[in-house]
């Protein structure tokens, strides 16, 4: 049986989706962040399902259609497989599945107030992106390093070239009269343990190459890691960078709630992502991808991810921007700032086709992910948690940050060591006081509120987060 995506007549609905980033920025500068889940099903059914429910939640959404590995890494065969004989997927077939299908999936959610956004992480994404033009569906994510060094062993230089051709295609859905959108998935490097500095280096790095290839509209995301007042530093540095190097004002920021190893207590999780909420709003980002109370037991639902919607927007109604989220230069130049601007432009000045430069960086060193084993990886640098809780630099290899790391009180990076470290946060939060825990009346459902006419979730599992 052969359940491949067909060629056919551009469907009426989707014909002209509304730009992704543009919502955004219009939604969060009427006062409100946009929150959305990390959710993905293998059965028509469920994804409808999963979408109605984030479009009904009483909250700012966007919303998800996230892949599942199969599709990811090419397998389609797989896939076909899983379908006729009825297994399980943990992502969406977008590819495997009839176009009409994934339109009907569609129908009557995806509209100029709920546009959809397709996550997929996968350095040989071709298919996907056929899938994409052809349906129309105009939001998505990824990039040439981020979804390439962490997830496989499939060459950097084939992924950058993979990555050219998808978003040379993609950017000409703007001759149709649609805007395409891609949002870098580099601030997400590794979920955990990547200094800020780099995540925001490789971010910016990736929007200017999807740029290059002719995409206008472009969102930057930023992980949530150990130290709240370092990710605030992080993000307003990651805003300055952006408004000095992309070309375009067509851009935002996009938080992830922390991508390590979760609290596995429900006062611990959701203070994690309450404070992912806070930095996102206090720094002018407009966009947070949540995680759910569930991420550290069991594969979450529906009503899990809609409860963590509800509980980032019920957060993020009661705080207020930092001064500096205005005007980011006007914090100085922090030590993150300087860090990463100092990858950048070595990266930069390796040559104008910035695709050779990002492969040239990591052959040389220029680029170094620690603790990321792929064979396009130098593997020398470290990095630790320090005794207030910040990320830091350990080892910075052949990195261009000697002159600026140097002279910090490192630490030699042991296996017990790594692993305290990789347990930090969820150490931390687990053993918050039982005062700061989230009474189930706060994080109440209630679907029929239309969150709209009041101003208005790293590795694949059930829901296909990505």
């Amino acid at each position: 049986m052969n359940l491949a995506g067909r060629e056919g007549s551009p469907a009426v609905l989707g014909e002209f989706p509304v730009d992704f980033g543009r919502f955004v920025r219009e939604t969060a500068g009427s006062g409100g962040l946009v929150v959305q889940p990390r959710m993905g099903f293998g059965t028509p059914t469920e994804m409808r399902a999963g979408l109605a429910a984030t479009k009904r939640a009483p909250a700012r959404t966007v919303g998800t259609v996230t892949l599942d590995s199969f599709t990811r890494v090419g397998e389609l065969e797989a896939v076909e497989h899983a379908l006729r004989h009825g297994i399980g997927l943990n992502g969406y077939p977008i590819v495997t599945y009839p176009d009409e299908v994934t339109r009907s999936v569609l129908q009557g959610i995806r509209g100029a107030d709920f546009p959809v956004q397709v996550r997929h992480g996968s350095a040989t994404p071709m298919d996907i992106f056929t899938s994409l033009v052809r349906l129309r569906l105009n939001a998505t994510e990824g990039g040439p390093v981020s979804y390439c060094l962490p997830y496989g062993r499939t060459p950097l230089a084939d992924s950058v070239r993979n990555w050219e051709h998808c978003s040379r295609r993609y950017a000409r859905l703007r001759d149709l009269g649609v805007e395409p959108h891609v949002e870098t998935f580099g601030g997400c490097m590794l979920g955990q343990l990547c200094p800020p500095s780099q995540l925001i280096a490789i971010s910016l790095l990736e929007a200017l190459f999807f740029h290059h290839h002719g995409v206008r509209s472009l969102s930057l995301s930023y992980a949530q890691q150990t130290s709240h007042e370092q990710d605030r530093e992080a993000v307003l540095a990651l805003r300055r960078l952006c408004a000095e190097f992309l070309p375009t004002d067509n851009w935002h920021i996009v938080v992830y709630a922390y991508m390590g190893v979760f609290p596995v207590t429900e006062h611990g999780a959701y203070g994690l992502l309450g404070d992912a909420a806070r930095l996102a709003v206090e720094t002018g980002a407009a966009r947070l991808i949540v995680k759910t109370v569930a991420e550290s037991r069991r594969i979450p639902t529906v009503a899990d991810n809609v409860a963590a919607l509800c509980h980032a927007d019920a957060v993020a109604r009661g705080v207020r921007p930092l001064p500096e989220a205005g005007d980011p230069a006007a914090s100085g130049d922090s030590r993150t700032y300087e860090e990463a601007r100092s990858l950048v432009e070595a990266v930069l000045n390796l040559g104008d086709d910035i695709g050779r430069a990002l492969l040239d960086a990591f052959r040389t060193g220029c680029l170094d992910i620690p603790y990321c084993v792929h064979p396009d990886n130098a593997q020398r640098s470290r990095s630790f948690i320090d005794a207030d809780g910040r990320l830091e630099w350990a080892d910075t290899g052949r990195m261009p940050l000697g002159h600026r790391v140097h002279s910090r009180r490192a630490r030699t990076v042991t296996a017990a060591g790594l692993l305290t470290d990789l347990s930090y946060v969820r150490t931390r939060y687990d053993h918050e006081r039982a005062a700061h825990a989230v009474s189930a009346e706060r994080i109440a459902v209630t679907p029929e509120r239309d969150p709209r006419r009041h101003g208005a979730p790293n590795s694949p599992d059930r829901t296909g987060t990505a």
